[in-house]
């Protein structure tokens, strides 16, 4: 059972790469947050590796780090959700975003990743919320620190028009605000931007009128 790989990027597609491990090249299926890390890293990197087994096939997941390859596990352990599926999520939302949809039951974050419908989301919130591994990662997540630019880009990914108010609130979400006051920093905000109103500019508004009340 592979569970690391260490070596060099040596090709990359869309949602898979090639890692060179002493002259073998093995094909790692990815997210596209990993990808994007691996593709930025110079030299030799360190894939944390989940194999899936099938009658017909050998996969390899690969991730830049111990806490996306969790939630991996833990998607994929959700009766629907295959590991295509749960690479979709992890691409769509950090894993900061996951903790936060499923402890709030916020089933339209989590179809924000390509594939992913309401009833396969709302499923993720029922088998998950209250499963002790999950727990332990939300928790995990919130002694992450997030820039606001990583927020707003996550929440942006899958934008529509008149949704800035609700995806500056997710965004607060993932920063830990409670939801109250999240929805109450942001309402003030949309108002005094008004139509000029940007999910940026609404995060940081809201942002600096918190550190006033």
């Amino acid at each position: 059972m592979i569970a690391r790989l260490v070596g060099f990027l040596v090709e990359k597609n869309s949602d898979s790469a090639v890692i060179d491990v002493n002259g073998v090249g093995y094909l790692v299926q990815l997210s596209g947050r990993s990808l994007d890390y691996f593709s930025e890293t110079e030299g030799e990197i360190t894939v944390h590796i989940e194999t899936q087994i099938r009658e017909d096939s050998i996969t390899l997941f690969g991730f830049a780090s111990y806490l996306e390859r969790d939630w991996f596990r833990l998607l994929t352990s959700v009766q629907g959700v295959g590991g295509k599926a749960a690479l979709a999520i992890l691409t769509a939302l950090t894993c900061d975003a996951i903790s936060v949809a499923i402890s709030s039951g916020d089933k339209t974050m989590i179809c924000r990743a390509n594939g992913i419908g309401p009833k396969i989301a709302q499923r993720i919130i029922n088998e998950l919320k209250d499963k002790p591994a999950a727990i332990a990662l939300f928790s995990s997540a919130k002694g992450d620190h997030l820039t606001v630019e990583d927020i707003s880009q996550s929440a942006a990914s899958a934008h529509h028009v008149g949704n800035f108010v609700a995806d500056a609130v997710s965004a607060l979400l993932n920063l830990g605000f409670k939801p109250a006051e999240a929805e109450r920093v942001v309402q003030l905000a949309s108002e005094e931007l008004g139509d000029q109103a940007t999910l940026d500019s609404l995060v940081r508004l809201a942002l600096r009128l918190s550190s006033k009340h």
